[in-house]
């Protein structure tokens, strides 16, 4: 056994392995990094900024005026095409992958083919799954020239977020959304543990809420895609953060689908701190198509995706900086 765990530990690089820099693909400064950061991750805390600020400051006239241009913007038709948003994304994608650094490790970029659909398991979720940034289309990192980021539903009803995170490339998290994007070849990044994996992440290890997250793989299965695991290293740095356990939250935590927790990043502000990020993207798991999969079928899949998982947190820890760390899998 000790012989077998030192093997699943070390990782060999071979003809097909790809690293990808995003320092050394996007030179920067950390001005353009830093408003990247704020465009993306800053937009949350805008509208809760300028509601606050309209409520006390303002009249409650003009409180209302600002209320209702932010409810034009919840419903806002979005142009998935629009030149100024894909510009926009690709400026945050690109600086962002500059700013931490982070860095894309692809073990073998040969089992990619821009024709398939694959399912990509990424974890952990931490504060924010900001390590995506590597994956993005708007990258251009991967192979894959057709990539969907499922994000919570609450994205999509959220004034000026919405604009930017689909041009980034989210789409909402729901069963049919999934399953209509798999079928019209995108690939979709998934990230199982959503909501509680955020509620039950620890200060002193990673932790990847996955044994009872078994609808992403019925789904594979269904359609018949490869599902492929993918974890960050570092992104559990880009914030501190503080947050009250208790059952209750985890009940409202599901309910809003989204954790209320206090984090910060550099000079206590939301942008994240500049710590390295490698992203390691594993070999795929084919499976064979099958519409109406056994409840069997599913559990054997789904234990051979959490097994690679574990494997490949276990073979790149070490050569990313960090062989101290423990994987919980809950």
């Amino acid at each position: 056994m000790a012989e077998d765990k030192a093997e699943t530990q070390a990782f060999t690089p071979g003809p097909g392995y790809r690293q990808f820099r995003g320092r050394d693909e996007f030179p920067s400064n950390i001005l353009h990094g830093t408003l990247a950061c704020a465009i993306w991750i800053g937009s949350m805390h805008f509208n809760v900024s300028l509601l606050l600020f309209s409520f006390l400051f303002l009249p409650f006239s003009k409180f209302l005026l600002v209320v209702g241009v932010l409810l034009i913007f919840v419903v806002l038709p979005i142009d998935h095409n629009s030149k100024f948003g894909l510009r926009l994304a690709r400026y945050i994608c690109q600086h962002m992958s500059s700013y931490f650094p982070a860095t894309l490790h692809v073990e073998d970029i040969n089992d990619f083919h821009p024709d398939r659909a694959y399912v990509l398991g990424y974890a952990p979720h931490s504060v924010l799954p900001i390590g995506v940034v590597t994956l993005a289309e708007r990258t251009g990192f991967m192979p894959l020239p057709k990539l969907k980021c499922l994000t919570s539903s609450p994205v999509f009803y959220t004034p000026f977020l919405r604009h930017i995170w689909t041009w980034l490339g989210a789409s909402p998290a729901t069963r049919k959304n999934f399953c209509s994007l798999l079928e019209a070849g995108y690939t979709c990044i998934v990230v199982p543990g959503g909501v509680q994996e955020t509620f039950l992440m620890r200060h002193d290890s990673e932790v990847a809420f996955l044994k009872s997250r078994r609808g992403f793989v019925r789904i594979a299965i269904e359609k018949g895609c490869p599902l492929v695991p993918v974890f960050a290293f570092g992104q559990s740095h880009a914030f501190k953060w503080w947050k009250p356990r208790s059952k209750f939250l985890l009940q409202l935590s599901r309910a809003i689908k989204f954790v209320p927790m206090l984090f910060w990043g550099a000079f206590g502000t939301p942008i994240p701190y500049q710590h390295p990020m490698n992203v390691v993207v594993g070999k795929p798991i084919y499976v064979k198509r099958n519409p109406q999969p056994t409840t069997e079928e599913v559990l054997e899949v789904h234990g051979q995706f959490v097994k690679a998982l574990q494997d490949l947190f276990e073979r790149h820890k070490s050569r990313v900086g960090y062989a101290d760390q423990s994987l919980k899998i809950l």
